[in-house]
């Protein structure tokens, strides 16, 4: 297994993306610390997973400094190490750029991009410790998305949050290069969430999706946690400061693709 015997938080690890990432880190050996703030969501996580390896839960905001710093002590108390960190908390907020209310605007940039911010440089420390009694370097993989460079007019704080974590990503690996710390993030493009599911049944929205994914098909979770696991594990010991996009190959498409009915 590729992250046996090593320790790792999970944040907005109790649905979706982040519990497929969860299943699949405990799967590969890893210890996980889900770190999230829907207590119910992070108690049936946990509850499904048992048997699979060792997996707890923390109710954290990690918008704030505090939460953050509990989610760290925890995870040492618990696992006695942190090998690996998955900033994949998120949440969105619609609405037309003129319309939009400051405090949303900031609710969504506290979460998507200022809890990156938070947890990796709480874990960073934590791990920079680490190295200096003599254990090896961790890992990070920040959540981004294809938003980072492309737009959605309606999604203003979601799109500026995913630009920001593509490149708080670089800043993070060119920081912590010197420890031997590597720092990566994950693009996803339209991955079959319960998010996307409420509206891909619509046949109309689904042709529209697929109309701009070459591969023809929506995304699953568990191949955003393949990527996850790549990038914590020492198979990718010489990648840092990249976004890899899980995208079906829209990001190159200039043009739309034929759909099949």
């Amino acid at each position: 297994m590729k992250l046996d015997g090593r320790s790792a938080i999970v944040t907005g690890g109790a649905k979706g993306i982040g519990l497929a990432i969860v299943r699949r880190l405990a799967a590969e050996g890893a210890r996980v610390m889900i770190a999230d703030n829907d207590e119910a969501a992070g108690a049936a996580a946990v509850e499904s997973l048992s048997g699979t390896g060792e997996v707890l839960f923390t109710a954290t905001d990690v918008s704030e400094r505090l939460d953050v710093h509990n989610l760290v002590a925890k995870t040492v108390d618990a696992f006695g190490s942190i090998n690996a960190l998955v900033n994949n908390a998120g949440i969105v907020h619609a609405a037309d750029f003129l319309d939009l209310e400051e405090a949303d605007f900031d609710r969504v940039l506290a979460v998507n991009l200022k809890s990156v911010f938070l947890c990796g440089q709480a874990v960073a420390r934590h791990m920079v410790k680490q190295i200096e009694k003599g254990e090896a370097p961790g890992s990070i993989v920040n959540m981004s998305s294809i938003n980072d460079t492309f737009a959605i007019a309606n999604q203003v704080p979601y799109s500026v949050s995913k630009g920001g974590v593509s490149q708080m990503t670089k800043v993070m690996a060119l920081s912590l290069a010197q420890y031997g710390i590597r720092v990566n993030a994950i693009g996803p493009g339209s991955i079959m969430t319960d998010m996307l599911a409420s509206v891909a049944d619509n046949p109309d929205v689904r042709t529209r999706i697929l109309s701009r994914t070459p591969l023809g098909r929506l995304g699953e979770p568990s191949e955003i946690a393949s990527v996850a696991a790549f990038l914590l594990s020492a198979d990718s010991s010489y990648v840092t400061g990249q976004t890899i996009y899980a995208d079906g190959g829209r990001l190159p498409l200039n043009y739309t693709v034929p759909v099949k009915e």
